[in-house]
């Protein structure tokens, strides 16, 4: 079942349970997709064009929540933690910190970087292979602690 199919059903699902928010953010996830998807010239959507619309509205419920916590409304952060961990169901599975590190350890390897200058040869690396399974700010982290910089 690919993603569209699965929010189709979870969409029918909410709806009938009556839970708002799980319905309100399906629904715009649906959204997301289908305006893709209708773009002109726009082809067929793949399973990477998915997962680029899934990580840029986590990454806007992340802001959000940095945003409102530094405001002191906590009430609105814990709405977008609730939609941030709904949309998170649909990610592919996260890798650890850890599991990160040693991926972009043997890239560093692999090209043989050696200092700071070396980054632009790591990082679209070692984003074409994390892409999606962990955040891109920690990967920049992760390549600039390796790195030395």
């Amino acid at each position: 079942m690919n993603l569209t199919q699965r929010i189709s059903e979870d969409l029918k699902s909410a709806m009938k349970s009556g839970d708002q928010l799980l319905l309100n953010t399906v629904r715009s996830i649906r959204a997301q997709l289908i305006e893709f998807s209708k773009r002109e010239g726009a082809p067929e959507l793949t399973p990477d064009d998915e997962v680029a619309i899934l990580l840029s509205a986590a990454k806007k419920r992340k802001e959000a929540i940095e945003i409102y916590e530094k405001a002191g409304r906590n009430d609105l952060a814990d709405v977008e933690k609730r939609e941030l961990d709904i949309i998170s169901s649909y990610l592919p599975k996260q890798m650890s910190r850890e599991e990160a590190e040693e991926f972009i350890a043997k890239i560093i390897a692999q090209v043989g970087a050696t200092s700071a200058k070396d980054f632009g040869k790591v990082m679209p690396l070692a984003m074409k292979e994390l892409k999606g399974k962990i955040d891109g700010r920690t990967v920049q982290e992760l390549v600039r602690a390796k790195l030395g910089e």
